[in-house]
């Protein structure tokens, strides 16, 4: 197989692909990757270490689920920040915990 130009194209959020975009992207994706000295083909043996380690990474960032009671005051602030919102209080209880006036004005 011959080697063919890289074509690069910027899509901005927003901007829809024309036909010739669609029609290159549908035609790279049918392409069968290509290993060389750059990007040689995984071992078993590799492909086996990387899925153990994609396996200890999610272990890691596994956050257990804990029943909170807060004021319906506070969960309607945290709703009106919108979609993601217990993320969010997530994020923000972490914040609050590692501050020590923080804890210290909670406690």
């Amino acid at each position: 197989m011959e080697h063919e130009n890289i074509v690069r194209t910027v899509i901005h959020a927003g901007q829809q692909p024309t036909e010739a975009q669609i029609r290159e992207i549908e035609r790279a994706a049918a392409l069968s990757p290509v290993p060389d000295e750059d990007a040689p083909e995984l071992t078993p043996e590799q492909y086996a270490e990387l899925a153990e380690l994609a396996r200890r990474r999610r272990a890691e960032r596994v956050k257990p689920v804990v029943a909170l009671r807060i004021s319906p005051e506070t969960l309607e602030k945290a709703r009106a920040t919108g979609k993601g919102y217990t993320g969010f209080l997530s994020r923000l209880l972490d914040n609050a915990i590692n501050d020590p006036q923080m804890v210290a004005k909670s406690l």
